[in-house]
């Protein structure tokens, strides 16, 4: 199933945007905007140490955006020539033309970047809603991908935790507007604590600066006129496609993938089931697991040098590129 449109969405989108503030760039970090078809990708990258690498993608997570790698990007420039995109709708991006959120949607906008850049194939990696993305995309285009990693993906669970049920919600018609009113008094740094006390396995390990920069963003982010609309459908598309059975179901996907995978489950997430890691090490037909019992949901940004040493490892058990 593919979401459907919330009222209002053509003219939201339609009206001229807020000025906002401009996507926080760290060091070493380069943007440029991808116009394909229907479609602008913002794209997040670091030069390479030297020519030729392979070249890799990072896929962010639900309410993510290419931000989320800033910390494990540089601790592999010396073996991929990497780059991070905002999925439509999120980060830089704005949304596709089309409207559609579903996961099929942002797995075709990932597929149609691969395609134009002519890279392929690349080590994908993604995390949660990217997680699921890299999944499908490995699954039906395995050409495009040389090796995969999945941290924390979001595969369907039958017994979902009760602490991603609120994320879950967002996918019902008239919570989103809900919430907004509720919390329209909160603040970007109320906000932002929010998002990781639910995302981090410690949020205390999070420094001055990175929570500086994060509610930032959160500001920056807010005033998008799209940003709840592009929340909540692709939420809807996550709960659309844990409902789909056959040969599109994504645990059916994870058993068609043919690139080795490297599986990452932090033991104190509270939106993807640390029990999870069992089942996806079983269902991926070549892949080892990485469990970090302290971790959350984003283990690339809590424990960065432990996540880039197993994918150096997997690049080097297959060859490097």
């Amino acid at each position: 199933m593919s979401s459907t449109e919330l009222p209002g969405v053509r003219a939201a989108t339609a009206a001229v945007a807020p000025k906002v503030a401009t996507v926080r760039v760290a060091e070493g970090e380069e943007l440029r905007s991808v116009t394909l078809p229907g479609l602008t990708l913002n794209v997040r990258s670091r030069p390479p140490a030297r020519s030729g690498l392979p070249h890799a993608l990072y896929v962010h997570g639900l309410g993510g955006s290419s931000l989320n790698w800033s910390a494990l990007m540089p601790l592999l420039e010396d073996v991929v020539d990497g780059e991070a995109l905002d999925l439509p709708g999120f980060g830089d991006s704005p949304p596709p033309d089309d409207g559609n959120y579903s996961l099929t949607g942002h797995a075709r906008a990932v597929i149609r970047f691969l395609d134009a850049a002519g890279n392929g194939p690349v080590h994908l990696i993604g995390n949660s809603l990217g997680g699921a993305v890299s999944t499908r995309v490995a699954a039906v285009r395995p050409d495009l991908v040389r090796t995969l990693t999945l941290i924390s993906p979001a595969l369907p669970e039958l017994r979902v935790q009760r602490s991603a049920v609120p994320t879950a919600l967002l996918a019902l018609p008239g919570v989103v507007s809900l919430f907004t009113r509720l919390t329209k008094e909160w603040s970007a740094e109320q906000r932002t604590r929010g998002v990781l006390e639910l995302c981090y396995g410690d949020p205390t390990r999070v420094t001055d600066e990175a929570l500086r920069n994060a509610v930032e963003e959160m500001e920056r982010r807010i005033q998008l006129p799209y940003f709840w609309d592009a929340m909540a459908r692709s939420a809807r598309g996550i709960v659309d496609a844990y409902t789909l059975g056959g040969q599109h179901g994504l645990w059916r996907q994870a058993e068609r993938v043919l690139a080795p995978t490297l599986l990452v489950y932090g033991g104190r997430d509270q939106l993807v089931a640390y029990r999870m890691a069992r089942k996806a090490a079983a269902a991926f037909r070549d892949s080892r697991l990485l469990t970090l019992p302290d971790a959350g949901h984003v283990a690339m940004m809590e424990y960065p040098e432990t996540v880039a040493l197993a994918i150096r490892e997997l690049l080097d058990d297959c060859g490097g590129s």
